[in-house]
């Protein structure tokens, strides 16, 4: 890939304005070039901030003819270094954050339309306003943006009852690689006219295009919602809480968390303001949210249901149902604030993963053990969205121990748990993406004619391989392997 001349730096810098045109010689542009746990850092000649639709497809043009690369970036919240530039210096960032307005709410029909780079709190915020639901709901919220959750198909809490980013969003506006843009900002549930043109971008990683805009579904608020904290001896008795669950609440069961000991131990410690729900010790936990469009009342009495009936047959060995929304805040904080939590232990290999749901039991039976073998005395931290088979299953250093020796072990770690996801038609990614860390990872999830097939969308899509070249699929000889410069 070329880099970029000072002149056409200059014909970038004139479509947003010098001050939305950042040089790392000018501004420290560390924020915009590593990774957002700090495995990659890349570095950029230019960070370009755009403010429309128009500077965007502006400066995809002039990327396209003097075959510049580009890495759209939202919040910069990823764990998969898909907004980083490489190591080259050649590839210019493209930050959405100006781009960030309301452009639409339908209320009537249960819709809004947002720029890319709206933080995805603020989307929540608009909804209620409006006393409307967007639902998902993720621990980077806050600085997240809604761009970012379609380019890499955002998950969360809430995917058991409201599905991922994927199934949010009705249309999408998109600057495609030669600069045109296409606008596809449809508010139809039903549009059996062809390929489904904005599916291709969502889970894309800005390899395909830049999306703009965005038209999400919103959701009637629920008028009553109860928050439970339950106790367990093991996996298996959450897989029998859960389906006992949806048995009785059915899409009411918004939200089915899966959390260890270790992790819940983490957070205690090393959170302020934490306590633990439970009197007594469980070897693992359930957190659960139940939903009713009728009335507080209906709620309670869903969640009573459901988890009396557990306690009495033995599922469970406690339960804490929140009183207030105090309590149901605490509840979930105790959740959120576990991944920085586990910071705190020292160093930790992350596998963002899926499996069929009622394999879950089966996986930690068998992987627990793997890693004890790799590495005696690492410490399981598995966290995770049951409901829907997303696993965190993170594994902090030995206690005491060196995090440079832990972490060298990185890899022969990820090949054994890698290794069992796979064997158990699992993914090796579930809600992060693939980017660039786990772009060699997908040949082995994905048979050689899916990842024939996504080469060929992306040639034909972006023949020039402008944008974010690198990330998801390989398409040139060029591109060396991951982490190298």
């Amino acid at each position: 890939m070329n880099a970029p001349s000072a002149e056409t730096l200059e014909r970038f810098a004139a479509i947003v304005g010098a001050a939305n045109a950042l040089r790392p010689d000018e501004t420290d542009l560390t924020h915009f070039t590593q990774e957002n746990r700090h495995i990659v850092s890349g570095r950029t000649p230019m960070v370009l901030r755009p403010g429309s639709t128009e500077e965007v497809a502006a400066i995809v043009r002039v990327a396209n003819e003097t075959r510049t690369a580009l890495v759209p970036q939202g919040g910069h919240t990823g764990h998969v270094a898909g907004g980083a530039p490489d190591e080259s210096g050649t590839q210019i960032v493209v930050a959405m954050e100006r781009m960030n307005r309301l452009r639409e709410i339908d209320v009537a029909g249960n819709t809004m339309t947002v720029e890319a780079g709206m933080v995805l709190q603020r989307a929540q915020e608009i909804a209620a306003e409006h006393y409307r639901l967007f639902p998902l709901a993720l621990a980077s919220q806050g600085s997240c943006q809604i761009g970012g959750n379609i380019s890499s198909n955002a998950g969360g809490v809430a995917v058991l009852a409201y599905g991922n980013m994927r199934d949010l969003v009705l249309g999408l506006e998109v600057v495609l690689a030669n600069g045109e843009t296409w606008n596809g900002l449809r508010k139809l549930k039903k549009d059996n006219t062809g390929y489904a043109l904005r599916q291709l971008f969502i889970g894309a990683e800005g390899t395909l295009g830049i999306v703009t805009a965005a038209t999400l579904k919103l959701f009637a608020r629920p008028k009553g919602k109860e928050v439970v904290f339950a106790g367990m001896r093991t996996p298996a008795a959450a897989l029998q809480l859960l389906n006992a669950a949806l048995a009785v609440a059915g899409l009411s069961l918004t939200t089915f968390e899966l959390i260890h000991r270790t992790p819940l131990e983490f957070t205690l410690q090393h959170i302020a303001g934490i306590r633990d729900p439970l009197a007594d010790r469980h070897e693992w936990y359930v957190l659960a949210e139940l939903s009713s469009g009728r009335s507080p009342d209906d709620a309670r009495e869903i969640a009573e249901t459901i988890f009396n009936a557990a306690i009495a047959d033995g599922t469970i060995g406690d339960a804490a149902l929140a009183g207030s929304l105090a309590q149901q805040n605490q509840f979930w904080k105790l959740r959120e604030d576990m991944p920085s939590a586990q910071a705190f232990e020292g160093g930790s290999i992350k596998h963002d993963i899926s499996l069929p749901v009622h394999r879950i039991p089966e996986f930690l039976r068998q992987a627990n053990p793997l890693v004890e073998r790799e590495y005696p005395g690492a410490r399981v931290c598995c966290f995770g969205h049951m409901g829907d088979g997303n696993l965190h299953y993170n594994i902090s250093q030995p206690k005491g121990g060196e995090a440079k020796a832990f972490l060298a072990a990185t890899q022969r770690i990820n090949e054994s748990v890698y290794a069992l996801v796979i064997d158990m038609d699992g993914s090796v990614s579930a809600e992060h993406g693939v980017g660039r860390l786990k772009r060699d990872l997908i040949v082995h999830v994905k048979s050689p004619v899916e990842m024939e097939l996504m080469r060929s969308l992306k040639r034909a899509l972006d023949p020039n391989d402008i944008m974010n070249p690198g990330k998801v699929v390989q398409v040139r000889d060029e591109i060396q392997s991951d982490l190298s410069s």
